[in-house]
């Protein structure tokens, strides 16, 4: 029996001895194919995936995040090898999607910004484009970006969405959520004035 379970890889061993957590097995059977086993996966680790993704990434989109996660790690599946422990796998992926999200976010803001900057400064030097700068200036990030793509720069949804980094319709949503956010402001101010 010692060389048999000196030739066993250390996996194997530790499944014969009983020391693999329970989501590492489902990660293990889920890797052969087993479907029952994903869904129990998933359901296992999810809340542990969320509760990354909100403290790392975005605190307001933690599900796509956590739907990036799934995605990155169901393709990968077949190179986890059950040496260590699935949910530390799993939440190194979420850890390294909240990273990536973030500095695509980074880079948008840049790019919202420098875009902005550009349509100020090489067409518009007069009092109504500093106005506009000052409205866009109360938005959140995803949505400034979303509407200066495509109110401003002429993109179209669809372009905006690959730009982005998103659906359609979250870049639709978006702009509708910054044009009433804007024409309240707008309309706040002209009260303040008149």
């Amino acid at each position: 029996m010692p060389i048999l379970s000196q030739s066993l890889a250390p996996q194997f061993q530790a499944w014969l001895t009983g020391s693999v957590d329970q989501i590492t097995v489902l990660a293990m059977r889920a890797k052969t194919g087993d479907r029952a086993a994903l869904d129990e996966f998933v359901a296992a680790t999810l809340h542990d995936v969320l509760g990354v993704c909100r403290y790392l990434g975005r605190p307001s989109d933690p599900d796509d995040l956590a739907q990036e996660t799934y995605t990155r790690a169901l393709g990968a599946i077949h190179r986890f090898r059950g040496d260590g422990s699935a949910r530390a796998w799993l939440l190194s992926i979420a850890r390294r999607v909240c990273a990536d999200a973030t500095r695509r976010e980074v880079r948008n803001r840049r790019l919202d910004e420098r875009l902005v900057a550009d349509l100020i400064h090489k067409n518009h030097h007069d009092e109504t484009w500093l106005e506009v700068d000052d409205l866009l200036s109360i938005l959140d990030d995803d949505r400034r970006t979303a509407f200066v793509l495509t109110q401003l720069v002429g993109l179209s949804y669809e372009d905006a969405a690959a730009t982005i980094g998103c659906p359609i319709g979250t870049v639709r949503s978006r702009v509708a959520r910054a044009r009433q956010q804007l024409l309240a402001q707008d309309e706040s101010w002209r009260q303040v004035e008149g």
